[in-house]
């Protein structure tokens, strides 16, 4: 009896110290979250602004997000679309990532690197970038979280 009550102790706690550190604001790195934004968002291949997109590893902004989108093509029938800001310190003014075109992701504040597919390479930056949902229906790319 005595050692069910202990066992069952040792759960509740468990289960309420999952909670609490569940529900902190910030990673287990210390650094703070990208804020959430509402994102949808729709981007026509066809026009001029675009353009990229029709290559492989083609990347373009677009509004939207927290500091804007990063779009880019991974092939012709797939599309990954990232926020602009940067995990690192993503409430400093200057954490907003540029296009190094067909190459990477940089944010020029604090030197991270990233892949095309929004993975850390290099810099202080631990974290993938912010990824939204990209829907493709004919020339229609409709992003959205």
């Amino acid at each position: 009896m005595r050692f069910s009550f202990v066992l069952g102790l040792v759960l509740l706690c468990g289960v309420v110290a999952t909670l609490l550190t569940g529900c902190n604001s910030s990673s287990n790195d210390g650094q703070p979250q990208i804020p959430l934004a509402a994102v949808n968002e729709i981007l026509f291949l066809t026009d001029q602004q675009n353009s990229n997109l029709r290559f492989d590893n083609g990347a373009v902004y677009h509004k939207g997000g927290v500091r804007g989108l990063i779009i880019v093509r991974q092939n012709a029938s797939s599309y990954l679309a990232f926020d602009r800001n940067c995990p690192y310190q993503p409430l400093d003014t200057c954490a907003r990532l540029k296009i190094d075109p067909f190459l990477r992701l940089y944010d020029p504040c604090c030197q991270s690197q990233f892949s095309l597919q929004g993975q850390p390479q290099a810099g202080p930056a631990t974290r993938p970038l912010r990824q939204y949902n990209a829907a493709l229906s004919g020339n229609t790319l409709t992003i959205t979280n």
